[in-house]
């Protein structure tokens, strides 16, 4: 179902993931997954890729950016991010190890996010989920150990849609009240903000305490002797009862440490399918077993229980889209989560980022999207979505804003980053993207990944800056930054569940990087070292290019091939499959963007521009300023007569980048 690019080289953890959807799509005999692979789908024939957005210029991007660039969507992993306890004891308690809390995004962090072109902030592990902490005085029922990862739990097995992580407020009865604050600091300071929405799964024991007055929760009205119903919001294993997995290598619970609720039983029966779809009464340990599947109207045998979007939808509206679910019945579970998200927009939020997106049919993404934009016509929506075959559906049916750039653009840069790839496999999913190049989110880090600086990754922080600066300036796409990644945080620390290489999602913890540049809610680099600063200062001036330079928003052409088959017949010039160049332009100006992905620095660097680009520019004869915005380098493109050849020669240092500045309107030297 992926393609060969994952086979290798992606992470343990998200060939557990990806594994585990490719077993919840072929469950549903891909019913879930796919809009144009799917065995009732005579009406529809999938979305086709359509025209080339690299050749198209926008006077001004759909979503906000700081200024004349494109969004920069700023992951913060809340209860991480403010934290200045630095214990770290593997699966130490909140008093141990410490949190952070809303109040910890006051006016210095939120500027110090900005400061990195930030105009969205994605406040992970916002909605309440399982965690182990006892907050019964606040009515807050106790969670399991036997079906809760870590000790302060994920934030992706959603307790109660309605309210908010009790961790995170400095007074949990006033949770809500709390983050309703930081949504309107956020916004004072000129940034959106985004949360989670997990439609795909929810916590085994969810309970609403704080759901509005005719909203039921999830199963409160299921018929639990059906294996399904078309309205039930959980598949049921009939007549069996829930058993919690088997352990594997010695796991236990909180690392072996009493609990009263800890004693390898969950009471659950009937049993309910797990959140990835597996359909045992006891799913393995390495299923999503803290969670249960929500039913959107998908039969066990895959064929749907609800009205199909004709083929023509893909070229449709967002207004044509509602207007289509305006008569139609849909299951159960589309409506609850249409409140869900309703509810979470009238608070202030701006956005949404959907997990797993892709386990859930197309159409009710049709549906919750379209009802959306109907309320929030700007709201910004992005989508985990790991299939390349299914980008354009759910861009296109689905109504998505953006999908994460991850199967083909991330996974090759970070083989380049290795040195395991070459740099021609960044040119050619370019141009196989080229239609959706707009939609699709690209990053370096995020909350599932490894960090660059951990030794499973690249080893080195530094090994992340010729790739930022391909990822965040090749296309109109957003670009968005992990908290810390900007300061080479490396994920080493031992604190639990999991294991090292990613920040721990499961337990507390302090993040040393950031907190050196947290210095004490100070938010300026007071106790970063040296190597930390400069790397913090690197990304300041690369992310305020993707923000604010107008040629983000104008044409997009590689020069990378161009270049290696001119390198091949000089002797001289050492362009190879190390590095990467590309230009960007609009009516005014160009950027000639090159990285040098090797640690060995290129003296004799010499990047060529064709012939055809040239005569696009209307460049003649003569030598244009070329000053580099990364570092202040001034450098000249030569051009030839009759536009017969043009080049600058550069020197580029180990992992150095050169972004270089032309006037278009200038006349030559």
């Amino acid at each position: 179902m992926f393609k060969t690019v994952l086979s290798n080289e992606i992470t343990a953890k998200k060939r557990i993931k990806l594994s585990m959807l490719a077993i919840a799509c072929s469950i549903f005999a891909l019913g879930a997954c796919s809009q144009s692979e799917q065995s009732n789908s005579s009406d529809t024939s999938g979305a086709k890729p359509m025209g080339n957005s690299h050749l198209t210029t926008l006077e001004k991007h759909p979503h906000a950016a700081q200024g004349e660039g494109k969004p920069v969507v700023y992951q913060v992993f809340t209860r991480l991010y403010g934290n200045k306890n630095s214990t770290n004891k593997a699966w130490g308690t909140l008093e141990e190890n410490g949190v952070g809390k809303f109040s910890d995004f006051d006016v210095p962090a939120l500027r110090s996010i900005k400061a990195l072109g930030a105009s969205y902030v994605w406040y992970t592990g916002v909605p309440h989920h399982a965690v182990i902490r006892d907050y019964t005085e606040y009515g807050i029922s106790m969670d399991d150990p036997d079906v809760v990862k870590g000790r302060a739990g994920s934030p992706y097995a959603v307790k109660d849609y309605y309210n908010v992580n009790p961790d995170l407020a400095d007074d949990p009865e006033n949770r809500l009240a709390e983050f309703e604050a930081l949504i309107k600091r956020t916004h004072d300071q000129g940034l959106k903000v985004i949360i989670d929405i997990v439609p795909n799964h929810v916590a085994r024991d969810y309970e609403s305490l704080s759901k509005p007055l005719g909203v039921k929760d999830f199963g409160e009205a299921d018929n639990t002797e059906l294996e399904y119903a078309r309205d039930n919001n959980f598949y049921y294993v009939v007549g069996k009862s829930f058993q919690v997995p088997e352990s594997e290598n010695a796991y236990q619970p909180l690392g072996g440490e009493a609990h009263p609720l800890s004693d390898g039983k969950f009471d659950e029966t009937p049993a309910k399918w797990t959140g990835n779809g597996a359909r045992a009464a006891q799913p393995s340990f390495h299923d999503w077993y803290e969670t249960v599947k929500v039913n959107y109207g998908v039969k066990p045998d895959g064929t749907y229980d609800f009205d199909r979007l004709p083929k023509e939808y893909a070229n449709k509206s967002l207004s044509e889209h509602a207007a289509f679910w305006q008569d139609k019945s849909v299951p159960d579970s589309w409506i609850k989560f249409e409140q869900i998200v309703h509810y979470w927009l009238d608070k202030g939020v701006d956005g949404f980022r959907y997990d797993m997106a892709e386990m859930v049919p197309v159409e009710f993404w049709s549906y919750l999207n379209s009802s959306i934009k109907n309320k929030n016509p700007n709201a910004f929506l992005l989508a985990e979505v790991y299939n390349p075959d299914l980008y354009r559906d759910y861009l296109k049916f689905g109504k998505m804003d953006y999908l994460y750039d991850k199967v083909e653009f991330y996974d090759s840069l970070k083989l380049l980053m290795q040195g395991k790839g070459p740099a021609q496999a960044l040119e050619d999913i370019q141009i196989g993207l080229a239609d959706i190049e707009l939609h699709m989110l690209h990053f370096l880090e995020n909350h599932d990944e490894q960090r660059i600086a951990s030794p499973g990754f690249a080893g080195k922080a530094e090994k992340g800056k010729p790739a930022m600066v391909v990822s965040s300036l090749i296309s109109k796409s957003p670009s968005m930054l992990y908290f810390a990644q900007d300061v080479g945080e490396d994920g080493s620390e031992e604190t639990g569940f999991g294991d090292p290489s990613r920040t721990t999602i499961f337990d507390y913890a302090g993040v040393p990087a950031h907190q050196r540049f947290m210095n004490n809610g100070e938010f300026d680099g007071g106790q970063s070292t040296e190597s930390e600063k400069r790397l913090r200062a690197f990304y300041e001036r690369l992310m305020q290019i993707s923000a604010n330079h107008p040629t983000m928003l104008g044409k997009y052409q590689s020069l990378h091939s161009f270049n290696v088959k001119n390198a091949e017949m000089s002797e001289t010039n050492s362009y190879s499959e190390s590095q990467f160049s590309f230009v960007r332009w609009n009516e005014d100006k160009a950027l000639i963007v090159v990285s040098n992905f090797s640690d060995e620095t290129q003296a004799n660097l010499t990047v060529n521009l064709p012939i055809s680009l040239l005569s696009e520019w209307q460049l003649s004869e003569g030598s244009y300023q070329a000053t580099d915005l990364l570092n202040g380098f001034v450098y000249n493109l030569q051009v030839a007569r009759k536009r017969s050849d043009a080049f600058v020669s550069i020197q580029l240092k180990g992992l150095e980048s050169a972004v270089l500045e032309i006037s278009l309107k200038e006349q030559a030297k």
